[in-house]
């Protein structure tokens, strides 16, 4: 995969110490000195991307904390108000809040831009939730009023309680005021409630990554009513571990170790430089269009990344090479600017192929770089891996993929491969070496065509070659679209030869939508809703597509149907994909849609491309099925189906025995918080709830209060942008 190709296919001070802090309906917890105790550090800068707004209190929050109140006034604060009420030096404040009553701290002309307000109060228990606190100012401005609820509370050290009210709940609009306004929302007796380190904060380092994310938000009160249902008496299946890959970063493979720690099944050795790659030489392949066509050295052979899959528990998906070079040597290059002259883009003497004036140059012959690469010369690769294993005792490669989007090859590879490939030249090639793998491996799984996505699912690369007429190779074959056309070739070799080429259809789905690949891509509210979307292309046959396809794409609808009516028997695996905007939350949540999809719709196998950043939303959506705890807990092994309303998504699993039901619940809205009603139908009785949530913060799924439930069901709060886990333990019915 290189982007570029498919881009150009898609038309406090010492005195206020918090020990942890609410946020998004639970808690991020912080070492005393502001830093994460979580298990990873903040991934995400608090930096604008391009397209991207970042929140007022993220911009523009004060360095400093500014106090009100910590045993008397705070510099230039004034006491104001109708409660009842002492100050004694050096001691909390005293307050009786009977009818109504209220305390005013204000300070005129007050600057600066805030995070949070924190305090510190003991009241009786039997006043239960009474206090709210509001801003205020002179005019017509009009501020929240902010009920002091258990979400807010994120401390209790004894009578004391320890509360923090992020900035967006109090001031949602940024507005200027003076003085803070706390008073009883409900007739209290006549004890003393007792107020004391009454500060304005400035954001705390996880709040400020979490809302740099996109999430990190509470939202109002307990949220829209949403409804879902669980149903265990529907017929599920076994979802296959499989769905959970990432692919190979040859350059990044020595240096991160994250990719470990998502919880991943299995991975992918592919990409463009794959399909050059010289198993004879260890680390030599070249870098094709992705840079300047260069054979180098990556300091990565093959036999390091199968045992290093070996070590991590994590099984392999190998990338064997079809188009016929491979790279000689290590420091051959493609378009040498000493023999082809000035380039549009240079590196060290090597070029891109194309002229200062834009037009591309006529490649040298392909021995300039590579030498030939037969059926046999991949055959002995495959009996070379299979003695390996053979003296191991284990089989180190699950599935071979026939090459890597053959119908760029005249783009990405152009320098040895520049014609466009045809229906005929796919097939002969897939028969060709998928024989040669088959002979050397009789029990291996093999997948392809790997195709990169829309226009050559549906035809070939000579389908838009210049001076043709357009689709031309497809109206030779029956105006048949390419896949099905491919499948049906391939079922008919296998009943004339009894040689099974094609075990698994492998295809790769990037939305079209300008969401970017990576971490790329525009975190407006219009591109995350966009990117959030576009997941339905996987699966909804009601979603027409946003993009210049402007159909349903319903892929893997799709590719079940061409299976059936083609080579019925054959596997589903998407080789490639990824959403974009690794590093916010519509990035994560995308992430998560499709693995419960990808459960939902019962695949063999998915690779996401390539993998997230260290403790970044898509990280943490992994994780939400992979190890939501820290400690091993996961989505289970049999698929429950469930429904959720428009603006959520609900994916449900269950152990073999039944006694275990665990969902990832999302909530879609980035500002609106969603109170979800859970029925479990035919489930058993509910005995336990275990909920852990997630909405931004470096530190990942953090466990949180658990609402109402019943035998037959629970409620709870989902806040905006968030992934939330119901970990649930039932008795059999």
């Amino acid at each position: 995969m290189e982007a570029g190709v498919k881009g150009a296919r898609s038309k406090a001070g010492a005195a206020v110490v918090v020990c942890t802090l609410a946020v998004a309906g639970g808690s991020v917890a912080l070492a005393r000195g502001g830093e994460p105790s979580g298990e990873v550090k903040p991934a995400v800068g608090d930096a604008a991307k391009p397209g991207e707004t970042k929140p007022a209190a993220v911009e523009a929050a004060s360095t400093a904390p500014v106090v009100l109140y910590d045993g008397g006034l705070g510099a230039g604060w004034k006491d104001i108000g109708w409660a009842p009420r002492e100050l004694p030096k050096g001691a909390p404040a005293r307050m009786r809040l009977f009818n109504y009553g209220g305390w005013i701290l204000y300070q005129p002309k007050l600057s600066g831009s805030f995070g949070a307000l924190s305090l510190r109060l003991s009241a009786p228990e039997s006043y239960g939730e009474f206090l709210e606190v509001r801003l205020d100012t002179p005019g017509a401005v009009s501020f929240p009023r902010v009920p002091i609820t258990a979400d807010l509370q994120v401390r209790k050290d004894g009578e004391w309680a320890d509360i923090v009210i992020p900035m967006e709940l109090l001031n949602p609009k940024g507005e200027a005021f003076d003085r803070v306004v706390l008073r009883a929302s409900k007739d209290v007796g006549r004890d003393w409630v007792l107020f004391d380190k009454v500060a304005l904060v400035p954001l705390p380092p996880d709040v400020a990554a979490a809302l740099a994310a996109g999430g990190g938000r509470t939202g109002k009160g307990s949220g829209r009513d949403t409804s879902m249902t669980i149903d265990c008496t529907a017929p599920g299946h076994d979802i296959s571990p499989l769905i959970y890959g990432i692919a190979l970063d040859g350059l990044r493979e020595k240096k991160d170790q994250h990719q470990y720690k998502l919880g991943a099944t299995t991975r992918r050795w592919g990409g463009n430089p794959t399909s050059r790659y010289n198993w004879k030489l260890g680390g030599a392949w070249n870098t094709a269009n992705d840079w300047f066509f260069q054979n180098v050295d990556i300091g990565l052979s093959y036999t390091d990344f199968l045992e290093s899959n070996r070590k991590n528990g994590m099984s392999s998906a190998l990338t064997v090479p079809l188009l016929g070079w491979v790279a000689k040597d290590t420091r051959s290059v493609g378009f040498p600017v000493a023999t082809f002259g000035p380039q549009r883009g240079e590196d060290n003497g090597s070029g891109n192929g194309v002229t200062r004036d834009g037009t591309p140059l006529k490649p040298g012959p392909p021995s300039q770089t590579s030498t030939e690469a037969s059926p046999e010369f991949v055959a002995e690769w495959v009996r070379a891996i299979r003695e390996r294993d053979a003296a191991r005792g284990e089989r180190s490669v699950h599935m071979y993929i026939l090459d890597n989007e053959p119908m760029l090859w005249n783009s990405t590879h152009r320098d040895v491969f520049p014609e466009p490939l045809t229906y005929d030249g796919l097939l002969s090639r897939t028969i060709a070496y998928g024989t040669a793998v088959r002979k050397a491996d009789p029990d291996a799984l093999i997948a392809g065509p790997a195709e990169w996505g829309w226009t050559n699912y549906l035809w070939s690369a000579a389908d838009f070659a210049p001076g043709k007429a357009p689709h031309s190779d497809r109206r030779a074959h029956g105006d048949v679209p390419l896949l099905p056309w491919y499948l049906r070739q391939l079922r008919e070799h296998e009943k004339k030869t009894g040689v099974r080429i094609l075990d698994v259809v492998d295809l790769h789905f990037y939305p079209q939508t300008n969401v970017g690949v990576g971490l790329e891509g525009n975190t407006d509210p219009e591109t995350n809703a966009r990117r959030i979307r576009s997941t339905r292309a996987l699966w909804d046959p009601t979603y027409k597509d946003e993009s210049w396809i402007g159909e349903p794409v319903r892929l893997l609808p799709r590719m079940k149907e061409w299976i059936a009516q083609n080579y019925p028997g054959r596997r589903i695996s998407i080789g490639e994909y990824n959403f974009g905007a690794f590093g916010h939350m519509s990035g994560g949540l995308a992430q998560a849609e499709a693995l419960g999809r990808f459960a939902q719709e019962n695949i063999y196998s998915a690779y996401f491309w390539q993998y997230p950043t260290n403790g970044s939303p898509v990280f943490w959506a992994f994780r939400a099925f992979r190890d939501f705890d820290g400690r091993g807990g996961r989505f289970q092994d049999v698929w429950v189906p469930a429904k959720a309303e428009e603006g959520t998504s609900v994916f449900a699993s269950r152990n073999k025995d039944g006694t275990k039901v665990v969902a990832v619940v999302l909530n879609f809205d980035p500002d609106q918080a969603a109170q979800a009603r859970v029925k479990l139908n035919g489930c058993g009785t509910l005995e336990n709830v275990r909920v852990l949530g997630y909405s931004g913060a470096p530190g990942g799924f953090l466990q949180q209060p658990a609402g109402n439930h019943t035998a037959a069901g629970l409620t709870q709060r989902l806040p905006p942008y968030s992934m939330t886990v119901l970990d649930l333990t039932v008795k059999k019915p």
